[in-house]
């Protein structure tokens, strides 16, 4: 690797599998130091592991709870001494069907989780570093923010709103601190394990690529927004979906 984050901090969300540690370790990779945090400490402990010695360490705790974004980023401006990079990778979905039919205390979690939350870490990581130093900040979105998507509307709408939320940042931050987002179709996670356990080859044959996502597929494009090559980039959303929206498919 070529040593693009050499110097530099990353906190990244959601990070203790899937593509969260996708990103964690492509960012490692190529020379950062990262902080990860999820819910559970055993899978995080593990997944510092993997990440190496020294190169990161982790905090437990729900991704919407104030406190816990508050020790998460202490704890990093503690161990490394600066913080560059946010990675807003937590996103919940605890409900599937019609929109008309959801229960609305499940769909104030989601916004919470996926939205609020997300706006809340850009808001402590700018207060605590990126207002005085600068970095970079990117958002995982998905395409079913992008259009309708059936059964998963709510998701697909909290999504929309973290899209929305980029561009806002991005007009609001710069010059210093780039806001991007990603917007991946299903990839290869425990989380989108029900939109093609079972049926892999028949879901993916809807794909011009021909293959559902892989973490790392999505952690290639977040390091490119996260790195000085996109330094002339802010305020947009890169589909990574394999040619899915292309062909009118949705997740």
């Amino acid at each position: 690797m070529t040593g693009r984050f050499s110097g530099q901090v990353a906190i990244v969300t959601g990070a203790s599998r899937g593509i969260g540690l996708g990103i964690a370790q492509r960012l490692v990779d190529e020379g950062a130091q990262v902080c990860i945090t999820a819910r559970k400490e055993a899978a995080l402990a593990e997944a510092a592991d993997v990440l190496g010695d020294g190169r990161a360490i982790y905090v437990a705790g729900s991704a919407d709870d104030p406190a816990h974004q508050d020790e998460a980023i202490a704890a990093t401006l503690e161990r490394f001494g600066r913080l560059d990079l946010l990675v807003n990778n937590t996103g919940i979905n605890p409900v599937y069907g019609r929109a008309i039919e959801v229960d609305l205390a499940a769909v104030e979690k989601i916004f919470r989780v996926n939205v609020v939350s997300a706006l809340s870490w850009a808001q402590k990581a700018y207060a605590a570093s990126l207002a005085e130093h600068g970095g970079a900040i990117v958002n995982v979105a998905s395409i079913a923010g992008l259009k309708p998507a059936p059964n998963i509307g709510m998701y697909g709408a909290s999504k929309s709103a973290l899209i929305h939320l980029t561009e806002e940042l991005a007009v609001e931050l710069g010059p210093s601190v780039r806001v991007n987002a990603v917007a991946p179709a299903v990839v290869k996670t425990k989380f989108a394990n029900a939109l093609y356990e079972g049926r892999e080859a028949e879901v993916a044959a809807e794909y011009p690529l021909k293959r559902l996502g892989e973490p790392e597929d999505i952690a290639a494009v977040v390091a490119f927004l996260l790195s000085q090559d996109a330094a002339w980039v802010t305020g947009q959303t890169i589909v990574v979906d394999g040619g899915l929206t292309l062909t009118g498919g949705s997740v």
